[in-house]
Order: structure tokens, then sequence, then C-alpha cells
């Protein structure tokens, strides 16, 4: 079957199906199916019968709606190529926003210290070794399922990778890291049916929700950034985009945070909040 049709049946079914990105699902998953990259499928003349099987098989589950990383096995997350699947947080490309921030914070030092709370993939610990490799990088995650694929993409990295509760963390690092970063959970419980079911269904719930508001996870991150954070040191973590005001509230209420602001993604919506520790955080739980 020729590869131009076979697209377009492929992505009409998908967009049927709902999938948000359906063109670019539907060559995605024949680029994986064929072995070839993406922009050489133009390039081919014909899909065999056991491809097409294949190809067949992956439709049918993107369909149901899979999401397309645990279908390929990888997600490209920045410059680099992280292995994903069932039981971790999926990285989306509105998080590299977040990882480029806390990649120029450590830039801007001479020997920075980093540390990634809830790690889930290793995604933003694995860019910031990769982008700035004169930093020193850590990171946490408490569930295990999450923990075995953080492994697994941080090896070889040179990150210090932790069992734990980002709550009571690297209490060996207190007073000196440079820049804490987060993609905490951060999805209201109520708002649990308005969640695509790519995420829903297949990502961990410890990595989706957080608490009524969705801020529980946050308001942990402040009080344990104030810990960790040298005077001067600052802290980055994503929120919902409807909690461009809420988010930055938390660090105002908390106490201890000065220059707090929130920061818009490419397409203008607010994603993540900054703060810079004024210090005097210590090891006060």
């Amino acid at each position: 079957m020729r590869p131009r049709a076979l697209l377009a049946a492929a992505t009409a079914r998908l967009e049927a199906a709902g999938v948000a990105s359906p063109a670019h699902d539907a060559a995605e998953l024949l680029a994986h199916v064929v072995g070839v990259p993406r922009g050489r499928l133009a390039l081919l003349e014909e899909v065999g019968e056991a491809e097409l099987a294949a190809y067949e098989r992956l439709l049918e589950r993107r369909s149901r709606r899979e999401p397309l990383q645990h279908l390929t096995g990888v997600a490209g997350f920045r410059h680099v190529e992280l292995a994903v699947g069932p039981g971790v947080f999926v990285p989306r490309p509105e998080t590299e926003l977040l990882a480029g921030w806390a990649i120029e914070a450590a830039l801007a030092l001479p020997a920075p210290v980093v540390v990634d709370l809830g790690t889930g993939s290793g995604a933003i610990a694995r860019a910031v070794a990769d982008e700035a490799p004169h930093a020193e990088v850590h990171a946490v995650e408490l569930d295990e399922g999450a923990l075995a694929w953080a492994e697994r993409n941080l090896a070889g990295a040179g990150v210090d990778l932790r069992a734990g509760d980002l709550a009571t963390a690297f209490d060996d690092l207190a007073g000196r890291v440079d820049v804490v970063v987060s993609n905490p959970p951060y999805v209201p419980l109520e708002a649990w049916e308005s969640v695509a079911p790519e995420a829903r269904d297949h990502d961990p719930h410890r990595a989706l929700f957080s608490g009524d508001d969705g801020l529980d996870a946050l308001r942990v991150i402040a009080r344990r950034a104030r810990v960790l954070l040298r005077p001067g040191g600052v802290v980055g973590a994503e929120h919902a985009d409807v909690q461009g005001d809420s988010a930055p509230a938390v660090f105002v209420e908390a106490g201890g945070w000065t220059d707090v602001r929130d920061h818009r993604d490419l397409a203008g919506r607010a994603r993540y909040v900054t703060a810079r520790s004024v210090g005097g955080g210590g090891l006060a739980r």
C-alpha cells in the first residue's frame, strides 16, 4: 500500500477517535513500524504486509487513546530521548520551557547544584545534565514504577538519583543548592473528567492530581525549596494554565521568597512559577 494513502486513512481514523494530533501521530507510528525517521517517510514507495499488520495494531491502540509514547517506547525532551511506558508520567513539550529556565540558571553559575524534586522519568534532570554538564545534578522520586524508568534514563548521566519523598529529601544538601526545579502534580481532584484520556487512564494518578485545588504538591515544594536553597537560590515549578495567579500566591503566602513571578508558554498560557530565596530556611520542617 502506498504510504501517502495509508497515512491519509490513518489520520482520518485517529481524528475520528479524538486524538489531538492525528497527522503527527499517524506518521510517527508508521515511521516507528518501518524503522525510518518521520522525515523520510516521503521516500517510501510501499509498505509491506507485515508492516501493515503491525501498523494496524498500533493504530487500534492509539485509537483507544493509549499514549503515542507508550506505543513507540520513547519520548523526545529537548535534546535527549527518554524511555517511557506504563508506570511513568510521559513528559510534555511544555515542560521543556521549565527545563530551559533551570538550564539557563545553572549555566549562569560556575559550579551549580541543581535538584529536581519528583523527577518522574528523569526528564528535567537528564536535560540539565545534558545541557549544563558542569552542574551537580540531584533528583528524587517516590513512586517505584517511575523510579525504575528514571534509573534507566539517568544511567551514565552523572545524576545523583535517590528514592524518596520530595518533602524530606536531601537533608545533606540543605542550604547549598542553587536551583530547585519540579514538575509536580497540579490537577485538582474535581477536574478528573476533564483530563485527556491519554493522561487520566495511563499516567500514574500520583503524578497528576494534587488535592482539591491542585496546589498541595506546590505548597510542599515551596517549603522544601526554602530548606535546600542557599540565600539567593531559585526555584521553578510547573502548574496548570488556570493557576497563573494561585501558583505564585503559594510562594507569596509562604514567606521567605522574593522576585516571585509567573511565566507563559509559547501559546501565551501561564505555565510555570519561579521565585528567589531570601535565605534562612535551615532544616526547619
